[in-house]
């Protein structure tokens, strides 16, 4: 930028970055760019509405094309800014865990329709990553207390690190362990689950910002895809109170096969509930929050 040429503006800058991205073939240009937007420029989504043409610094203009640079590597915006919005908190993300998805929101519809704001209530999520699952629920249930295992001792300390920025240490504790080995049965009232569920031959075919990012531990669910359910449906089953729930997400075509290993493993009343977008999402003995919606507090 030299001195003839003029400041990049919130919106200029905002504009420019957008048009880049589509022609990148990027989904979402407008929100990733904005997204990035408000990190580079160190302004709020309010700010690039309402003083849209506050000038960006020179810094500031080259921090937000560094990263629009990465994006077009189809990076993902929360590997390029190490956090990612789930439910309604903010995580942070390394390479060791996978991004959290509005997908997995599913199985919070289940647990937060079972389990009432007032219910106390011993949890434990197996395989739990970021803790995205584990600390969206605690943050919802102030009576709860939780458990999340992992067998990657780096994403033990992710967990860890937002268990804290989260201000649920207290209440959510983290073990390195294979699924539920440790644990000695009729524990918990919750089990909540995201495995691996990607047939090993699909991961070459995913998109890049998944297949290039994610790591393939918490990806490959083996030759068929459903290897952990195999795997979880017996230790669930032992792990779990008689009066206990069960929520794990499934690949959008999995629901009957997965159904069936919970059945096989002496679970009754096992349903597949769908997801916002009519898929197949998750596998569980508790109730469909399309029949049975939460209450409004």
């Amino acid at each position: 930028m030299t001195d003839s040429t003029p400041a990049p503006t919130l919106v200029t800058a905002w504009k420019a970055a957008q048009t880049r991205l589509k022609a990148g073939r990027i989904d979402s240009p407008a929100i990733d760019a904005r997204l990035l937007l408000e990190v580079a420029g160190a302004v709020s989504r309010t700010d690039i509405l309402t003083d849209p043409h506050r000038a960006l610094t020179p810094d500031q203009a080259a921090a937000y094309d560094a990263m629009i640079e990465r994006r077009l590597t189809r990076e993902p915006v929360s590997r390029i800014l190490g956090r990612k919005g789930f439910w309604k908190i903010m995580l942070n993300v390394t390479p060791d865990v996978l991004s959290p998805r509005p997908d997995t929101e599913a199985i919070l519809d289940v647990v937060l329709l079972a389990f009432p704001p007032e219910r106390a209530f011993q949890m434990i999520d197996l395989g739990t990553g970021s803790g995205a699952i584990l600390l969206a629920i605690l943050a919802e249930r102030p009576a709860a207390r939780g458990m999340g295992t992992d067998i990657s001792a780096e994403a033990i300390a992710v967990a860890k690190e937002n268990a804290a920025n989260l201000d649920l240490d207290a209440r959510a504790s983290f073990l390195r362990t294979e699924w539920a080995t440790g644990f000695g049965p009729a524990s918990f009232d919750l089990v909540v689950s995201n495995p691996p569920y990607i047939p090993s031959g699909d991961i070459a075919g995913l998109d890049p910002e998944v297949r290039e990012h994610d790591p393939h531990l918490a990806l490959d669910g083996g030759p068929d895809g459903l290897q952990a359910y195999r795997e979880l449906a017996p230790e669930i089953r032992r792990i779990l109170k008689p009066d206990g729930l069960f929520a794990v997400e499934i690949g959008w075509d999995q629901g009957p096969q997965v159904r069936a290993l919970f059945e096989a493993a002496g679970f009754t009343d096992v349903r597949v509930v769908k997801d916002l977008s009519d898929r197949d999402r998750v596998v569980t003995n508790g109730p469909d929050p399309r029949t049975n919606p939460i209450p409004k507090m």
